[in-house]
């Protein structure tokens, strides 16, 4: 059944978008509809963030509140997540093919378990304390709110990456807007109703589906006074330029590029690291920023850790991301599995072979092995179920190619 929402949430009620963009999601798995929402425009920013602004300047608001009061709210905000976990579940699964054996880990519990985990921890903190320097002064320490926070989230975990956003700025007394990715926009209109049932006041979280527009818009907001990012590099660089000119606090989490090393270690059993392996690099199919996505290996033991790691890709199950049993499901979109297939023939280019798979659905899973220079395809991000490994003579060599990697991003 097809979701389809035409309002979005702002300042407690269920409005009608200035925008009439519509934005239509896909299943990864299938291709067929999954839903719609409206997309918010500019004019929606700036209702958000003045509706943000006056539930946090209001003399009895949220950001007034004991810590305690704010603690009973965040509690039932919990307790209301988790009787709707099973369909924020499903709900994620069908927007970015996440497995949703992996989903229930992540999106179905993480989020209640930091509502919970706040709501204790505001009730342990003193709002203020006084701290004796060494020269013998005293110095008076309080804890208070920032004020209107925008929290821009993107689509691999949205609602495990949103709630490490909302949930401490809820905790200390802030007001949120949340501007969820285009890609998954249906779980954050499912969150706001979620929090409404939990009794959140009105204007304390503010939901805007959109695209980049938005996320400009309520970066460059005069009324926001923090902002909280998670994507891309290069997105984030202009998120940095536009807070750094507004001197504007900013917290990023952008792309990561992580690399597994394996030493040549007398005795190491690689079969004891394969579920730790598979975690660290292919949990939700790759697209994790996280994600080691570069296996460094001595050059002794590389045709072994080539045929491991090919084996271990091999025995994984892919399919519907429904499906409980599936570990490896589909790319979030065309885009991004062509951006995959962009870099698999790259390294190919470069003078990698695949060792498995190789081509589309069931064969998804792919492994790329002896290319000395794999140039971009080990060096950026690319978020997709495709790993490099590359050989070294040891600890020192290994090193270094790490930090010129790293130079490299």
């Amino acid at each position: 059944m097809s979701i389809d929402i035409d309002t979005i949430y702002i300042g407690g009620q269920w409005v009608v978008p200035s925008s009439s963009s519509k934005i239509a999601i896909q299943s990864p798995a299938t291709g067929e509809r999954v839903g719609s929402v409206i997309a918010a425009g500019e004019h929606d920013v700036d209702r958000a963030v003045a509706a943000a602004r006056a539930a946090f300047d209001d003399p009895s608001g949220w950001s007034n509140w004991e810590p305690a009061d704010r603690a009973a709210v965040l509690n039932e905000f919990a307790r209301q997540y988790q009787l709707a976990a099973q369909d924020m579940v499903r709900t994620v699964c069908q927007q970015n093919g996440m497995p949703i054996s992996q989903a229930a880990q992540l999106e179905g519990a993480v989020p209640g378990w930091l509502l919970t985990y706040y709501a204790g921890l505001i009730g342990e903190l003193p709002v203020s304390e006084t701290r004796q320097a060494p020269i013998g002064t005293r110095t008076l320490v309080s804890h208070v709110p920032v004020g209107v926070v925008a929290a821009i989230t993107p689509w691999n975990v949205p609602q495990t990456q949103a709630a490490f956003k909302y949930v401490p700025a809820l905790a200390a007394g802030c007001t949120v807007v949340l501007k969820p990715s285009p890609e998954t926009p249906l779980d954050a209109l499912l969150l706001a109703e979620i929090a409404e049932k939990a009794g959140l006041p009105a204007g304390v979280l503010n939901v805007l589906p959109g695209g980049t527009d938005v996320g400009r818009a309520l970066v460059a907001s005069a009324g926001v006074d923090k902002v909280s990012f998670t994507g891309s590099t290069s997105a984030g660089r202009e998120v940095a330029s536009t807070c750094g000119r507004l001197l504007k606090p900013v917290t990023l989490e952008l792309g990561g590029k992580s690399a597994a090393v394996i030493l040549d270690d007398p005795g190491l059993d690689l079969s004891e690291f394969a579920e730790r392996l598979f975690a660290a690099t292919l949990f939700n199919t790759g697209q994790m920023c996280f994600a080691s996505t570069r296996i460094l290996a001595p050059r002794r033991r590389y045709d072994e850790v080539v045929d491991f790691c090919t084996a271990m890709a091999q025995s994984l199950a892919i399919g519907d991301p429904l499906d409980p049993n599936t570990q490896i499901g589909p790319l979030v979109n065309a885009a991004q599995r062509q951006k995959v297939e962009r870099y698999i023939a790259q390294g190919l280019a470069d003078g990698g072979t695949v060792t498995t798979g190789g081509k589309r659905p069931p064969h998804l899973t792919r492994l790329l092995h002896r290319a000395h220079h794999l140039r971009r395809t080990g060096q950026q991000q690319r978020g997709g179920p495709r790993r490099d490994l590359r050989s070294g003579t040891g600890r020192h060599r290994l090193r270094r190619r790490g930090r010129r990697d790293q130079d490299r991003q």
